[in-house]
């Protein structure tokens, strides 16, 4: 079964489809109900209340800034995936020659957003309007407004626009998705397929899922019909509340199959508010890499139960090391709340803001302890490494071994099959008759180790790499291919 996001920039060919003759088949009429049978509950009241808040977002942007979105077309092959993914990396990071890029042209895309303040405040997806060039909402009532992007959060695939309007709009509001529960009836509102206003029903199917999309997942299953253009539309009670903005769908064609995933207003109303005041997220940082904690583990460590997150790595420098967390202790509480998986580890340090101080619970060596830990900054830290990666990934692509790297970002992780336990430098392009080329070294590599030492990052590849070289002798790299390694021995050349 293949995951895609609901999303429409794919799916231009689809609208364009519409215009051409078709073939109008007359709907069957419902038979009357039998007698002691239930009848589908009447949720028009509910659609006439509610529908004036949602609109239609359109959006232009780069050609490359849509192609570069995970989500396409839902028959194409993993092997085309892979494929695209890899010219993708060889455009952005080679470094082969002078050719000159051709101009992108535009791309257009449609989805679907909410109002959230009669001011004119609209939420919708990330990965509908986050990176557009232009944006254009059209209200219920024909309207159409350019809006601006007041902020947006990648990893939780969050949004906020703004339009102004020369009299209060219409406006819903949030209410408390941990109140939710399995089998409630709700309602879809959205823009499937670049149809407006469009409504459907079913009920909430599960929660807390986590569909590998990133470090928040705890969507809501609906069985509600979301297709693609749904994505950035809210999901409602029977009382005209939101409790989830339609995001993603599991589906082998591309159409629903009534397998969709909402973001739970409980994890989306904080970023709004913060984008809304901020234009960004404020994501505490706490330092380490975790791991879950097994049946096998917790008997080794004796303690009682999986429940919590063991530490694999303190990272230098970071909050847990000035707070004397080592690896190998259990994080099981934090600020007394308990910590049963690595993502509950992962979501609450991320929601306190930065510099805020929080206690934390471990077991070390069997026994129970307390840590004081001043959260840094997600935000900073992010942006540091990523500005030391792009300085390694330079230093490689103009070096003497012929290859560029690149951090292993979530989307290639995706893209490339990786599970979360393959560490390495992405081999993001290979220059043509290098000697990396020749060893048989392609973009989609992961390069683990240099000589005898492992190597995680860009900047760490490049520095061993460096040493390596001085040797004049080939280079020894452990390389890692669609599940299995290899070591290859690589000779330094002038470039």
């Amino acid at each position: 079964m293949t995951k895609i996001k609901s999303r429409i920039f794919a799916a231009l060919a689809v609208t364009t489809a519409l215009t051409a003759p078709a073939l109008i088949v007359p709907a069957l009429t419902a038979p009357a109900a039998i007698a002691g049978e239930p009848v589908a509950y009447d949720v028009s009241d509910l659609a006439a209340k509610v529908t004036p808040a949602v609109v239609n977002v359109s959006v232009t942007m780069k050609a490359d800034a849509a192609d570069n979105d995970e989500t396409q077309m839902s028959d194409r092959s993993a092997q085309s995936q892979l494929e695209e993914f890899m010219r993708q990396f060889a455009e952005r990071f080679g470094r082969e020659g002078g050719r000159q890029q051709r101009p992108h042209p535009k791309a257009q895309g449609v989805g679907t957003g909410f109002i959230i303040d009669p001011s004119g405040v609209i939420v919708t997806n990330f990965h509908v309007a986050g990176k557009a060039d232009s944006i254009t909402v059209t209200l219920s009532d024909g309207r159409k407004l350019p809006a601006k992007l007041l902020g947006g959060d990648e990893k939780t695939d969050l949004a906020v626009l703004k339009v102004s309007s020369d009299k209060p709009l219409p406006a819903v509001k949030f209410a408390d998705a941990s109140k939710v529960r399995v089998g409630q009836a709700v309602m879809a509102v959205g823009n499937p397929f670049g149809l407006g206003g469009t409504v459907t029903t079913g009920i909430v199917s599960a929660r807390g899922r986590d569909i590998q999309s990133g470090p928040f997942d705890d969507y809501i299953q609906t069985d509600a019909a979301i297709n693609r253009g749904n994505s950035g539309g809210p999901l409602f009670d029977m009382s005209g509340n939101v409790i989830g903005i339609n995001t993603a769908i599991y589906s082998p064609t591309g159409g629903s199959i009534g397998l969709g995933f909402a973001i739970p207003s409980s994890l989306a109303e904080p970023v709004v508010n913060q984008l809304k005041e901020n234009g960004r997220v404020q994501r505490g940082l706490l330092g380490v890499q975790i791991q879950p904690v097994t049946d096998e583990i917790a008997s080794s460590l004796s303690l009682g139960s999986s429940a919590g997150a063991l530490v694999a790595q303190v990272e230098p420098n970071s909050a847990a090391q000035k707070a004397g967390i080592q690896s190998g202790d259990v994080i099981k509480t934090v600020d007394g709340k308990d910590i049963a998986t690595i993502r509950d580890l992962t979501r609450t340090i991320a929601g306190i803001t930065p510099g805020n101080t929080v206690k934390l619970g471990l077991v070390r060596d069997g026994k129970d302890m307390t840590v004081s830990a001043k959260l840094g900054d997600y935000a900073k830290s992010t942006r540091q490494a990523k500005a030391d990666d792009e300085k390694a990934s330079e230093k490689v692509s103009g070096g003497s071994f012929g290859f560029s790297l690149a951090p292993i970002s979530p989307e290639a992780r995706q893209q490339l099959g990786l599970k979360d336990g393959v560490k390495g430098a992405l081999i993001a392009s290979v220059q043509s008759g290098s000697p990396a080329e020749e060893q048989g070294l392609r973009a989609g590599d992961i390069l683990q180790q240099v000589g005898r030492e492992p190597v995680e990052t860009p900047k760490e590849a490049v520095d061993k790499l460096k040493e390596a070289k001085d040797g004049k002798k080939p280079v020894l790299m452990k390389v890692y291919r669609e599940g299995s390694t290899r070591f290859v021995a690589v000779s330094p050349r002038a470039a």
